[in-house]
């Protein structure tokens, strides 16, 4: 792990095994070659996000791009996010047509121009796949929230992802049932079962994603209020629970929590800072949400 510019940079384990596996057969330029592509995918991402003032507290290195952990996460806008996510295979797209060029003006050998647009081509193509933590599946995230509530994109973004996970395994091991093929995709699989066991145990940690949003919300929602924006109403009835409330809030908008009665009487309006706050004060999920004016 090595510091730069304020940000911890690691090389994940699986990225580890395929260096070891390329110096065993012998492909270290290719291997050199690979960690550069990715290398510059991953600054994409960080000089866009820094551009958007994030702060970036380490990104891990993997054969297939890298991972980035900010210290805003669960509070970012879906358009700043949906632009960083694009900013990784956009510098695969400059350094495809880059090694092409290059390939076609006799700057470089043919065969060592197709390997390195071959080799942008298919990690940026591969990180547009709709599998979180992938370009892809950013990208799905963000549009999911343009829909749906918060704790719903957590949700079904990670049960997306889970099925194209067992979608990459199974086609990855297809070989088997195929006597005259030349055996499982291994490096397919490996990423595969990589991607599937990250999104499992993200699934396990829905609640404590959903806990880091409310969190961070407290800024967020202050920086709206600065600004002026148009208020999106929610509207429970008096048995509507704190948990059931919080989980209607929507990523990108500022919520007032009506408390209305089935009759269509007005009871309270409570304004969306007051819900979590009262919820991180004493962590009573299952209380009605009429409880907090009394």
């Amino acid at each position: 792990m090595i510091r730069a510019a304020g940000i911890k940079w690691s090389i994940h384990p699986l990225f580890v095994l395929v260096m070891m596996a390329s110096i065993v057969t012998g492909y270290f330029v290719e291997l050199i070659t690979l960690f550069a592509i990715v290398l510059v995918h991953e600054l994409g991402h960080v000089v866009v996000a820094r551009g958007f003032g994030w702060t970036v507290r380490e990104v891990k290195l993997l054969p297939f791009g890298g991972v980035a952990e900010v210290e805003e996460a669960g509070s970012l806008p879906s358009r700043e996010e949906a632009i960083v996510a694009i900013a990784g295979p956009l510098q695969n797209l400059w350094m495809g047509i880059l090694a092409w060029s290059f390939g076609q003006m006799g700057v470089w050998n043919g065969d060592w121009s197709d390997y390195v647009w071959r080799a942008n081509l298919m990690i940026g193509l591969f990180n547009l796949l709709p599998i979180l933590p992938l370009d892809g599946g950013k990208l799905m995230q963000a549009a999911l929230s343009q829909t749906l509530a918060f704790h719903q994109t957590l949700v079904w973004g990670i049960r997306v992802s889970l099925a194209f996970s067992l979608i990459m395994i199974g086609y990855s091991i297809l070989p088997l049932f195929h006597l005259d093929s030349s055996g499982i995709q291994l490096n397919l699989l490996a990423v595969g079962l990589f991607l599937f066991f990250t999104n499992w145990m993200s699934n396990r940690h829905i609640p404590f994603l959903f806990l880091r949003f409310l969190t961070n919300r407290g800024s967020s929602s202050s920086r709206s209020i600065t600004k002026g924006v148009w208020a999106l109403p929610i509207i429970v009835t008096r048995r509507h629970t704190v948990s059931a409330a919080l989980r209607l809030f929507k990523r990108d908008s500022y919520h007032l929590v009506i408390v209305m009665e089935e009759q269509g009487r007005i009871l309270a309006v409570l304004p969306e800072q007051k819900l979590v706050n009262g919820f991180l004060a004493d962590g009573k999920s299952d209380r009605a949400v009429l409880d907090l004016f009394m």
